[in-house]
């Protein structure tokens, strides 16, 4: 794993400091959006509304649209100047218990790993943590945006959960919730009965991604069928990062170096009678020329083959 961030944990007068690692990843089967006649790429333009023309993004700034239409132009020099205590510190604010933090708040989780000369207070930071069932309410700025935050422990490891701001938490408003519903206390018994029935412990290995893995094998049957598009222009650039599972992405380039080979084969059959007549050619006179030339001229001829094949 890479760090996105260094920083320190403020924890009183405690400073720890630590890495932050992204704790999970998104996986999925990513598509392009391709030609359907040739599977060339779609590829999109920055184009000014004012005047048609292209931008290049070293021209484009951030700007804020008023409702008046008029722009509001920031630069990275007015963004610098901004307050932004936490930028590399993950600041505790307090401990609460952790059953008080709605999970509707939860925005994503970061492993945290000490430098080597705070593994100490690392780990007594952890230990008290975990002891005290708690988990600590901090603010963090990542990416130059700050955050709250929630530190818990999770395999002996901290792991720091970005929170939404309690004002980013949409209110519900949906007219059943003024409806007068009536519930029989029967049905509540039954509905509580079926709950209990089907409790277990959560297991999350239990569980699978059926529609990734049918589409995978969706895609692994077309490439298996050579149901495969090659776009002109040749292979995608170098230094591309991928765009579907490592599997798949190995059998696409197994099969492309197969079909070149096949290509490769077909050209030698069609053109084998030519370089026959013409390694015959060469021999005749390769012989003539030795009966006929002096032993240096052979010499010569030799070193020159010899530097050709190197």
């Amino acid at each position: 794993m890479r760090s996105i961030w260094a920083g320190t944990i403020s924890f009183g007068m405690v400073v720890i400091p630590v890495k932050l690692y992204a704790a999970t990843e998104q996986r999925d089967v990513s598509f392009r959006q391709v030609h359907r006649a040739d599977g060339g790429r779609i590829s999109y333009r920055r184009v000014c509304t004012v005047d048609g023309e292209e931008v290049p993004y070293s021209d484009i700034a951030k700007g804020y649209e008023l409702a008046t239409g008029d722009v509001v132009m920031l630069t990275e020099d007015d963004l610098k100047n901004l307050p932004l205590a936490t930028a590399h510190r993950i600041d505790v604010q307090h401990f609460t218990p952790a059953g008080q933090l709605d999970p509707i708040l939860s925005s994503k989780s970061y492993y945290l790993e000490p430098e080597p000369s705070g593994v100490r207070a690392y780990v007594m930071f952890r230990d008290a943590l975990e002891r005290s069932g708690r988990v600590a309410v901090a603010k963090v700025a990542i990416r130059q945006r700050e955050a709250l935050a929630a530190l818990r422990v999770r395999d002996d490891v901290l792991v720091l959960e970005t929170l939404l701001w309690p004002d980013e938490v949409r209110t519900p408003d949906f007219a059943f919730l003024e409806d007068d519903v009536d519930i029989r206390s029967q049905e509540l018994k039954m509905a509580a009965s079926l709950i209990d029935t089907m409790t277990e412990d959560f297991e999350p290995t239990a569980h699978r991604d059926a529609y990734r893995e049918a589409l995978e094998a969706l895609v692994q049957a077309k490439i298996d069928g050579n149901e495969v598009v090659r776009p002109p222009g040749g292979p995608a650039t170098a230094g591309e990062k991928p765009s579907g599972p490592a599997d798949l992405t190995a059998t696409l380039r197994a099969s492309v170096e197969a079909a070149k080979a096949n290509k490769s084969k077909s050209g030698t059959k069609s053109g084998s009678g030519a370089k026959s007549g013409s390694g015959t050619r060469s021999k005749s006179s390769s012989g003539a020329g030795s009966k006929s030339k002096s032993g240096t001229r052979s010499k010569s001829s030799a070193a020159s083959r010899g530097k050709a094949s190197a």
